[in-house]
């Protein structure tokens, strides 16, 4: 396998790019940024996945893709820059890999396609999406799944993960280590709400697995369909209230956090709300944060990939205490920041943080780097 890989240079990437060199598997990355690790990549293309030149060009000598490069965060990103880097990156990606001869493709999706359909949220289930960017992810998922329609062995493996973390990850779940670790955080209501989550040194060996396996020729039972869907889950799941004290034992601290009722959160969090409207600021506190950890239910089914052979090899615990470790070691006191892509094609990635707008990143080198 020769493999692309978009968006290598970003959290989940880095972990593909380990995985890959450990393997000896000859790789490329597209990304719109260098990235700050030593990748073991044989190219490191600096482009947009929007761009039909930048695509076309780190393509140059691939024969498989890992797409995923993908406009994700839920703060500063508008709503037409989640479906022209996710649906419509997906088509120029189509049709350059048409271009090249291309036919395999494995592509990160996301399980906030099912949006508000009812549960069992399993792979065959409705989907009905209300935040762009799963909306965006169903979008891209349908160009790749028309793509494969067209036939002459065309694939696609796509894997729909739920939120993802581990150690040098500073999303949500960063987030709520430091604010244990710091004495800030209070447990809202009892917390008895689901939350299922994926760790990223379970879901990059699963994807390897999954892609590895014959494309059903009508004469292996261990094959997978030409598109064919995976949720990606940990199980057994944890609530929010286990997640927490997990973090609490992993830090050598006492779990007895502050309760408070529900509504005088939300009431607490209005001057929150007020200044993210008022200001554009990214803060840790807000109404709409608090009912995601605290209150709103995310539970996702994982029988597919179990019945696959898939056996996560690291226990949720286990995975929730080497992202502390890696918290205490090395990750406490850095700042979180993420990329968000730019509104157009060619401008600069921006940067968006905890108690900050999205601002403008340094501009990227615009020549490929090894």
């Amino acid at each position: 396998m020769k493999l692309l890989v978009t968006g290598g240079a970003g959290f989940i990437g880095r972990y593909f790019c380990e995985a890959l060199k450990a393997r000896g598997v000859d790789f490329t990355i597209l990304d719109l940024v260098k990235p700050e690790f030593d990748s073991g990549a044989t190219a490191c293309h600096v482009g947009d996945v929007r761009d039909p030149a930048s695509v076309r060009a780190a393509l140059v000598g691939r024969d498989s893709v890992l797409h995923l490069a993908a406009a994700h965060h839920d703060f500063g990103i508008e709503r037409d820059t989640y479906f022209d880097v996710n649906e419509n990156g997906a088509k120029v990606l189509c049709t350059e890999m048409d271009r090249a001869g291309i036919t395999n493709l494995c592509f990160f999706s996301s399980v906030a396609v099912y949006g508000d359909a009812p549960e069992p949220h399993h792979e065959d289930a409705p989907t009905d999406p209300k935040h762009p960017y799963g909306a965006s992810k169903l979008a891209g998922e349908k160009v790749f799944k028309a793509w494969v329609g067209t036939g002459d062995a065309r694939t696609c493996l796509v894997i729909r993960p739920t939120i993802t973390f581990g150690p040098r990850n500073f999303a949500n779940m960063y987030s709520l280590i430091r604010q244990i670790d710091s004495g800030k955080f209070a447990q809202v209501g009892p917390g008895d709400n689901v939350k299922s989550l994926s760790y990223v040194e379970n879901i990059v060996p699963a994807t390897l697995f999954l892609w590895a396996k014959p494309v059903r020729d009508g004469t292996s039972p261990d094959a997978r369909r030409a598109f064919e869907v995976f949720n990606f889950v940990e199980k057994p799941d944890l609530p929010s209230r286990e997640i927490a004290s997990q973090i609490y034992t992993s830090l050598g601290k006492r779990s007895r956090p502050i309760t408070v009722p529900m509504w005088l959160a939300l009431f607490l969090a209005l001057p929150f709300d007020i200044v993210i409207k008022l200001t554009g600021k990214n803060l840790p506190v807000s109404s709409m944060r608090i009912k995601k950890l605290f209150a709103m239910r995310t539970l996702f089914e994982a029988d597919k990939i179990a019945k696959a052979g898939w056996k996560s090899p690291i226990p949720l615990r286990d995975g929730i205490d080497r992202m502390v470790r890696w918290y205490l070691a090395d990750g406490k006191g850095k700042p979180a920041v993420w990329r968000v892509p730019p509104k157009h094609i060619g401008g600069t990635p921006g940067l968006t943080s905890m108690g900050a707008k999205p601002v403008a990143a340094a501009p990227a080198s615009p020549m490929p780097v090894s």
